[in-house]
């Protein structure tokens, strides 16, 4: 029965297209940390885990953070079931409170467009990061067909980087990866990534 609860909770969130999507960046993400089997990893808004998860072969440690229980939830289930041994979850929001914890790598997927104030999330995932430690970001290009009132429309590579270089970053490199139809709000978007050094 509880298998049950389960998977009607993962099919709510985890649909088809937020599946298929998340295959695309961990495809983009996994080289970037070829090199991190000592690190620990951050997955910022993680969601269910369906990005942060895929990851946890190649780091030391996953800390998926999200401010809906629910999702977590699911990541636990997913971590039980797969006998993940070195990934856990933690609720917050970061723009409400930054709790103490650290980290070697943060990640953040398709999360920065759902917060309003970037350069303040920005700020405290920067706090987050152990020195040298390195933010990488994904998230769509600016477009101009998205017009939602609780939702940024994408970022300009430029005013990213200036964002990110404002708040201390260094070493900033952004590029596109990934074009796609109907992926953003229904509508054909790009998506790109960005990697920061603290």
């Amino acid at each position: 029965m509880e298998n049950n609860v389960f998977e009607q909770m993962a099919k709510k969130y985890d649909t088809e297209e937020r599946i298929e999507l998340a295959k695309v960046i961990v495809k983009e993400i996994r080289p970037e940390l070829r090199d991190s089997r000592s690190k620990s990893l951050m997955d910022y808004g993680s969601g269910t885990g369906l990005i942060g998860l895929e990851l946890s072969d190649l780091v030391d440690s996953v800390l998926l953070v999200d401010s809906s229980k629910q999702m977590l939830d699911v990541a636990e289930e997913k971590i039980f079931r797969r006998e993940i041994t070195n990934s856990k979850v933690v609720c917050s929001d970061f723009t409400e409170e930054t709790p103490n914890l650290k980290a070697d790598v943060i990640l953040m997927s398709l999360v920065l467009l759902h917060i309003p104030d970037t350069k303040k999330i920005l700020q405290e995932l920067f706090n987050v990061l152990n020195n040298g430690g390195e933010l990488i970001i994904i998230d769509f290009d600016k477009n101009d067909k998205v017009n939602h009132p609780k939702v940024h429309n994408g970022f300009s590579h430029e005013s990213l980087k200036k964002m990110l270089s404002e708040v201390g970053f260094k070493s900033i490199k952004i590029k596109t990866f990934y074009r796609g139809n109907r992926i953003f709000m229904n509508q054909d978007a790009s998506m790109f990534i960005a990697n920061s050094i603290k």
